[in-house]
């Protein structure tokens, strides 16, 4: 079979182009995943260059319009779980604390298929060796663990990301949604326009958009 090498090196440029463009535009350094929407763009924009490059029957303007179309589906979902929580949790999830107070939420670990030896463990890799020290442990989008440790004086928690507010911090600090209106009121801030919120040392810090 006759290679095209003009046509493949324009077909390699097109996807070296789009991978690095994707990452650009993310905001992202690598093609590390941090969610399932990084790990589905990866596996599908690696299988569409990969399935297309060899194929002389894929033209070099079709092989650009399926890239086009893909980044179009990647940057809208994108676009949709930053500034919609429902579509948030569905194409990212969301963070959930699976030890509070020493307290297992076994439901939550069973559901998450995490078996008691594997938290045992991600909790001795961030120095939790008693689990009754643990004031909060969260299981984060990307699968990792963030731990709290009781008395931990460096320990904050995020009440509000990208404008989506986190009742399950709110609870854990023991505040509600009237204390935090208040502070945002109190300050002339709309939700809307915080970037971030994090509770630290008895007070709220807030940095909008």
């Amino acid at each position: 079979m006759d290679i095209d090498y003009f046509s493949l090196f324009i077909k390699l440029t097109l996807g070296f182009a789009a991978f690095v463009l994707q990452i650009a535009l993310a905001g992202r350094g690598n093609l590390a995943p941090s969610n399932a929407i990084d790990q589905l763009q990866n596996f599908v924009l690696g299988g569409i260059i990969g399935g297309i490059l060899y194929n002389p029957s894929i033209t070099i303007l079709q092989f650009f319009i399926v890239l086009l179309l893909w980044s179009i589906i990647v940057f809208g979902a994108r676009f949709l779980a930053n500034h919609n929580s429902i579509a948030r949790n569905i194409l990212i999830g969301s963070a959930h604390t699976i030890v509070h107070n020493g307290r297992i939420d076994t439901d939550f670990a069973t559901r998450a298929g995490i078996s008691a030896q594997e938290l045992a463990f991600q909790l001795r890799q961030h120095g939790a060796s008693n689990l009754s020290k643990v004031k909060r442990a969260v299981l984060e989008t990307n699968g990792t663990l963030t731990v709290t440790l009781q008395d931990d004086p460096t320990a904050y928690y995020p009440v509000i990301l990208d404008g989506q507010v986190d009742e399950d911090s709110l609870d854990i600090i023991h505040k509600d949604r009237n204390w935090l209106d208040t502070q945002l009121q109190s300050r002339g801030v709309t939700l809307a326009h915080v970037y971030m919120a994090v509770y630290i040392n008895d007070h709220l810090e807030i940095t909008q958009y």
